[in-house]
């Protein structure tokens, strides 16, 4: 009889049970929801390091999925569930601001972009190539059959190739002898293949150890083109708003800022 009183009813722990077990699955999924991050072409050589040692250093695991900045805007319009854009350029971030899809929250003006790095566009040969090595004396020689640049609707380094050419007078003469690639690291691919004899890539594509190896490049001067600043901005529909901050403060921070520099950005610190 004792031992019948301390009993509780069957089914009072059945159900408390089944809810404990259901709530442990919800914070279960919770935790392993990995962090999203739409991140421009040209970080594609670098960022996956980062990231390792971002998780390392705080246990949050993040993802990224590398596209033309102007494609990571669409899909974002469009309502993909990222928490964090890293842009080549300010411009597509702010369009998203000005839809009310992001914003840079924890800054002294949330209606900006956060400037992350800066781009340096340059030329790039194979060293086997039978053309002289890059320099802007290459791009006027009537030898250089195709030149390959990214994209200039969607990608930033795009327009910034455009703009160099415009700058020497060139693009004109060059129209016909574009292979356009639609992100710059397909535009890396291109000319690393042979599909194209010389390139406008980023300098990260081109401090890449396959490209180091392969090839050489020449830095196109600064002048000739607008300079190229990369944005970040956290997705209003974020649910993990803390976590993307902190992987945005990490990498504004002194160390990954040198890390980027080493990489072929230039850092904003």
């Amino acid at each position: 009889m004792g031992g019948g009183k301390n009993r509780m009813p069957g089914w009072i722990p059945k159900s408390l049970l089944l809810f404990l077990f259901g709530l442990a699955g919800v914070v279960a999924v919770s935790a392993q929801t990995p962090l999203r991050v739409a991140a421009a072409a040209d970080l594609e050589p670098l960022l996956p390091p980062i990231l390792a040692q971002f998780e390392q250093a705080t246990g949050i695991h993040a993802e990224a999925t590398f596209q033309a900045s102007a494609v990571l805007t669409t899909q974002i319009e469009n309502g993909a569930p990222f928490d964090l854009f890293l842009s080549a350029d300010l411009g597509y971030p702010q369009r998203l601001i000005g839809a009310g899809l992001a914003d840079a929250a924890g800054t002294p003006d949330s209606s900006t972009p956060v400037v992350y790095a800066r781009g340096t566009l340059v030329l790039w040969t194979r060293k086997d190539s039978p053309l002289p090595p890059p320099s802007l004396e290459l791009l006027r020689n009537p030898a250089l059959k195709r030149l390959a640049v990214a994209n200039p609707d969607r990608a930033p380094y795009g327009r910034a190739a455009v703009a160099a050419l415009s700058s020497l007078k060139l693009y004109d003469a060059f129209k016909p002898r574009l292979v356009t690639a639609e992100n710059i690291s397909q535009t890396a691919q291109f000319v690393d293949s042979g599909n194209a004899d010389a390139g406008l890539i980023s300098l990260t594509s081109a401090l890449t150890p396959r490209l180091s190896a392969s090839g050489s490049y020449f830095v196109i001067p600064r002048d000739l083109y607008p300079p190229i600043e990369q944005g970040a901005v956290l997705i209003s529909k974020t649910t993990q708003r803390a976590q993307a901050h902190k992987l945005l403060d990490y990498l504004l921070s002194g160390p990954v800022q040198a890390q980027l520099a080493k990489s072929g950005l230039t850092p904003v610190k």
